[in-house]
């Protein structure tokens, strides 16, 4: 399991996991961070794909099957132990309700709360021009440009050859992952019960989230915070993203 997820800050008692999944050429260095910003009453895992850091070596996912697939096999047995909630942040929102419902369509499990962050609903006509992106005719230095548009990424980064060049391509690969997966309601006849949290920055090229509804039976709300793409990133965004979670899970 500690291949697949990331843990900093274990939490045997606490009464519920979180689970984040990461950005399209991300890692867990960020996400698992989160883990002493919460009580104790909240264990946070980040999901580390292969290709990156402790995976450097492992082939890049093909498709989000195979990802599914992975993260359910390595977090079931605890999962069917005490209640948990996901957050995904972009192309980690879709990851995240792929996981989500799997696990209910297979295991009759699902998350207490599903939290996104900066992604189209999986559902609209915004979402299916994401997929059209013709992301094998695109050059490197596209993809930097388009990074570096996002934010997000240490500059420090950005001047290392190396780091670089592997970021274009993870994030390459990450893309190329979504364009695989389809959410269109009659291919998922089962839709989700849990609640459904909504957040994006204010700054951020505006995303179609109003489809986010027709995936659960449960409240679907949704927050604008300060900031670009990774306003998540902004401490004072990150207090208020983790006592909202917080009030959430414990309502649930």
């Amino acid at each position: 399991m500690e291949k697949v997820v990331s843990c900093l800050y274990k939490r045997p008692d606490a009464l519920c996991r979180l689970i984040c999944f990461p950005w399209a050429g991300g890692g867990t260095s960020q996400l698992s961070k989160w883990g002493k910003l919460f009580s104790s009453s909240i264990e946070v895992s980040s999901v580390r794909l292969p290709g990156r850091e402790s995976r450097l070596k492992e082939p890049f996912a093909k498709d989000m099957t195979t990802i599914v697939n992975e993260v359910t096999s390595a977090l079931l047995e605890e999962l069917q132990e005490k209640p948990f909630a996901f957050f995904g942040h972009s192309f980690g929102s879709y990851i995240s309700l792929a996981v989500a419902l799997h696990l209910k369509e297979k295991y009759g499990l699902e998350p207490i709360h599903l939290f996104v962050s900066g992604a189209h609903a999986p559902n609209s006509e915004a979402f299916l021009l994401t997929k059209k992106v013709p992301i094998d005719d695109a050059d490197d230095e596209d993809i930097l440009t388009y990074i570096q548009i996002l934010g997000g990424t240490p500059s420090e980064h950005l001047q290392n050859e190396d780091i670089k060049k592997h970021l274009i391509l993870t994030f390459r690969e990450d893309v190329r992952v979504l364009q695989t997966v389809s959410f269109e309601k009659e291919e998922r006849y089962i839709p989700l019960s849990c609640d459904i949290t909504c957040f994006e920055g204010s700054e951020d090229k505006p995303h179609d989230l109003d489809a986010w509804h027709d995936l659960t039976s449960g409240d679907t709300s949704f927050y604008k915070l300060p900031g670009g793409h990774f306003y998540l990133l902004e401490p004072s965004n990150e207090i208020f993203l983790t006592n909202h979670i917080t009030r959430c899970i414990e309502n649930a």
